[in-house]
């Protein structure tokens, strides 16, 4: 954001943690991510702000952005001549975007992702037997970093979206009826998950709940002909590890800089190169976000052995400097890869 001028309002706004909070057996450990990363911080800033000041930069740089389309549909992208075909609003004659190149940045339900041919793509996928009930309360702050915890009753995360707005989270069935939790259920679980002896979560109204799914997902390749997939098109990850942002990130900036390779060079090279580099760091980022989520969550399939082992990787977090610096470079991000 810095490097393309449309951080202003992200260092204003956005709120910097020098780590993060592990919580279990009811005590709780500071990951120093700042002095294990030579600097780099946690920036809380929510991704629909990031979306306002990216189409606030674009609008302001003459760009055109179209939205309300409806039946895109994505051709020929085996062909020198790929073209986009959808309807504004849904309705009337349809409109061609002919391009040199396509970009399905459009998320796992858009048609960019099934533009590549199934018999030339391989797709990996991991369903978690547990969800996230995800709250936003009208509350202050209770706690001046995230705390991620694994206590009896399952794993809970503390965070923040403003001073007076809290967002919080708690392991639960996917498939629960979200009208079975109602507001005094969902305090109760929070303050036994995130409490601890002489602390208490500072409660407030909430506003907004609702139920997610966990899940990993991995589509290979990247590329097809004139289309590059990023983003959830071509990859989730379970919100554990906070990467799912990050990825679409260098996703996109890898592919930036190959395209520009191309046009300004005629150099292709970077652009036949784009998924293998991209799918080095997303399998990083997956193992990353896998292990933070069976790390900290109660899996009612897994055995005590393994339960055991999860507090055994918690507990060298805390004694290991070479552990607690594994995690805080993968939270963080990996370096762009460029090779």
């Amino acid at each position: 954001m810095q490097d393309l001028g449309l951080g202003e309002r992200m260092l204003r706004e956005g709120h910097f943690h020098d780590g993060i909070t592990l919580q279990w057996n009811r005590e709780r450990h500071h990951v120093d991510i700042q002095g294990l990363t030579d600097g780099k911080r946690v920036v809380v800033y929510p991704q629909h702000e990031v979306l306002k000041d990216l189409i606030a930069g674009r609008v302001a740089q003459g760009g055109e952005i179209i939205f309300d389309v409806g039946g895109t549909t994505i051709r020929d992208v085996d062909t020198d001549h790929p073209a986009i075909e959808f309807r504004r609003d849904g309705a009337g004659a349809p409109k061609i975007i002919h391009c040199d190149y396509i970009v399905g940045a459009d998320g796992f339900h858009g048609p960019g992702r099934q533009a590549i041919p199934a018999s030339h793509r391989t797709e990996y996928q991991k369903i978690y037997p547990f969800g996230w009930l995800g709250i936003l309360t009208n509350a202050p702050r209770s706690w001046h970093e995230l705390i991620y915890t694994n206590q009896q009753d399952g794993f809970a995360l503390l965070s923040t979206r403003s001073p007076g707005v809290q967002r919080l989270y708690i392991q639960c069935d996917p498939n629960d009826d979200i009208a079975k939790w109602s507001d005094a259920r969902i305090w109760e679980q929070l303050q036994a998950r995130l409490g601890t002896d002489g602390w208490s979560l500072t409660e407030g109204p909430i506003v907004q709940k609702v139920i997610i799914p966990l899940r990993s997902f991995v589509c290979e390749p990247m590329q097809y002909g004139r289309l590059f997939i990023a983003g959830d098109a071509a990859h989730i990850v379970p919100p554990t590890g906070a990467k799912g942002l990050n990825l679409a990130v260098a996703d996109v900036l890898m592919l930036s800089r190959a395209l520009e390779a191309k046009y300004r060079h005629n150099n292709q090279d970077p652009l036949d190169q784009y998924s293998e580099i991209c799918l080095r760091r997303v399998w990083k980022a997956e193992r990353f976000s896998w292990y933070m989520t069976t790390m900290l969550h109660r899996n009612a399939q897994e055995t005590d052995f393994e339960r055991r082992i999860h507090f055994a990787d918690l507990d060298l977090v805390r004694t290991s400097q070479a552990s607690a610096r594994s995690l805080a470079e993968n939270y963080v991000g990996l370096p762009f890869d460029q090779d």
